[in-house]
């Protein structure tokens, strides 16, 4: 496996022209699929199988690394960010980016089981950050449909089904964490990420 690391992710957020709203973006989506990933690890959740830490930062630092490029309407970020990860020869990292907006699957067994691939925490982290403010999921849910659905009832169906699987997956996940969601934002580390 392949990991860019934090200063591989930095240097690639320069190159790509990354703005600076959306690098905060991205560093606090990090702190939070952080948060998650070491509470996973905690001796008292021995039946999880938390992802790797390294893959989920890189994953998290690198989700919207085509959303500059993209703001013009000419691509999709996500898809647009899949490929240049895979460009730069991270094929997970690439699989982690091309779903943080709408994941490809949802398998409730294996998260029953405790089992959270780094996809699902990436995903999770960036549905509960708004800007750079940690906010419950109905509040990003609510500012998602304001600002993509563009009035269309299709789009917000759709908004709505992805976010009812992401507050699914919170179930879930919060089952194996020894915090609420609504203490996310009290626990995850304020550390800046240093520049590179």
């Amino acid at each position: 496996m392949n990991i860019p690391s934090i200063n591989q992710c930095l240097a690639l957020m320069d190159r790509y022209e990354m703005l600076a709203n959306i690098r905060e973006h991205s560093f606090i989506v990090a702190r939070v699929a952080e948060t998650i990933v070491k509470a996973l690890q905690l001796p008292e959740n021995e039946g999880a199988a938390s992802p790797d830490l390294d893959l989920v930062m890189a994953g998290a630092l690198l989700h919207d690394i085509a959303k500059t490029k993209c703001l013009d309407g000419s691509c999709q970020h996500a898809e647009e960010g899949m490929l240049i990860c895979a460009e730069h020869d991270y094929p997970e990292v690439a699989t982690i980016v091309g779903q943080h907006v709408i994941l490809n699957s949802f398998n409730a067994d294996d998260y029953r089981r405790g089992c959270f691939p780094a996809r699902e925490i990436v995903y999770y982290a960036d549905k509960r950050v708004r800007h750079t403010e940690i906010v419950p999921l109905s509040q990003r849910l609510d500012y998602i449909i304001d600002h993509y659905s563009g009035g269309s009832d299709r789009i917000t169906r759709r908004i709505r089904q992805n976010f009812d699987r992401c507050v699914e997956l919170e179930n879930y996940l919060f089952g194996f964490l020894p915090f609420e969601p609504a203490d996310l934002a009290e626990v995850v580390d304020p550390t800046p990420f240093s520049d590179h």
